[in-house]
């Protein structure tokens, strides 16, 4: 199957009419889906890939471009989280160096002990990436700080800029890693099929298999597969599917809503990033530079629901920009983003 153009729709109908038992169905086709489709099709496994709506359409598109090790979770001494999280950043980074690539991060510092603080945490950063660490975290003068970011501000909250510390991220082009993924899945003899909605799904015990009865969004046609083992990769939608099998199930997650704003390039003037240690409800935002222009974000709002498309609310954008304002001597409030992108999390 494996070729430069993929096959026609219809031959992959046919194809999925034809197959009575696949070993691994994922439903999903965001970067966790893709991901595990890609896995279970590498070792061996019948694979089939089913997405509602086009590939990466949910969170995998509206994040913040970085695949990164939660520098913030070491203050929360999640150690374990991190560590992982860092190795799989190194594995990605060795593994599709087309598609991340290196990003240096300036967490400026306005107090005595904010160098000092954020070193020994950065330390522990690279120590944690051991052999696959990006780059070592270093410290910078007043001078180098205001050389790589032109457009921070030098004074904050009457304090003025002590220097900043340097440390290294991963940036990736989501976009082009989902399509990666799915070119893989064909090339590794699965499919993956977008516009394919699952309408439900009956467990039998007898057999230990399922029937998934999946809607082509195309045409309205249904159709149904049979799998060994299926996956439910749909992020925050995940108790909709869940509820299909077992319509008693409580729900498993907590749906919260992350906004970013893209801003022109003029707000950053810079190929180095931004970490801004502290905002209002305690959390980190990024300024971060993207295709010529600059992405700001993220909010963390908690919602009863998850909408597909979720709006940016103005109090989320507006936080996003009275933040960014307190650290650029270009304030960006006022300005109206080119886009405001809003995807839920768990």
């Amino acid at each position: 199957m494996s070729s430069i153009h993929p096959a026609p729709r219809a031959q992959f109908l046919r194809e999925i009419d034809q197959t009575p038992v696949w070993d691994v169905v994922v439903i999903g086709g965001g970067a966790t889906g893709l991901g595990t489709a890609v896995d279970a099709a590498a070792r061996g496994y019948r694979t089939l890939l089913v997405e509602a709506r086009d590939f990466a359409k949910g969170t995998s598109s509206k994040a913040t471009k970085l695949v990164h090790g939660g520098v913030r979770y070491l203050a929360q001494g999640n150690i374990s989280l991190v560590r992982e999280a860092l190795r799989e950043r190194g594995l990605l980074a060795r593994n599709a160096p087309h598609v991340v690539g290196k990003l240096g991060f300036v967490v400026p510092a306005y107090r005595r002990r904010d160098k000092p603080f954020y070193g020994v945490g950065l330390k522990l950063y690279d120590w944690l990436a051991g052999s696959l660490n990006l780059s070592p975290s270093r410290g910078l003068g007043i001078a180098e700080t205001q050389a790589l970011l032109p457009t921070l501000t030098n004074t904050l909250q009457d304090r003025p800029l002590r220097g900043a510390m340097l440390y290294y991220d991963g940036q990736f082009d989501d976009a082009r890693l989902a399509i990666s993924l799915m070119r893989t899945v064909f090339d590794l003899d699965g499919i993956a099929l977008n516009y394919a909605a699952v309408r439900a799904i009956h467990a039998d015990t007898a057999t230990r298999q399922h029937t998934l009865c999946i809607e082509d969004v195309e045409t309205g046609s249904r159709f149904n597969v049979r799998s060994r083992c299926v996956i439910n990769a749909t992020g925050v939608w995940v108790d909709a599917i869940r509820a299909m099998v077992e319509p008693a199930a409580q729900p498993i997650v907590a749906p919260s809503q992350g906004v970013h704003l893209t801003l022109p390039a003029r707000f950053l003037q810079s190929d180095h990033a931004i970490l801004v240690p502290r905002t209002d409800d305690g959390r980190v935002l990024f300024v971060v530079p993207w295709h010529g222009h600059t992405i700001i974000g993220t909010t963390d709002t908690p919602r009863a629901d998850m909408p597909v498309d979720p709006n940016a609310s103005e109090q989320d954008i507006d936080f996003i920009l009275r933040t960014a304002a307190r650290y650029l001597s270009t304030p960006p409030r006022g300005s109206r983003p080119f886009r405001a992108k809003s995807g839920g999390f768990v």
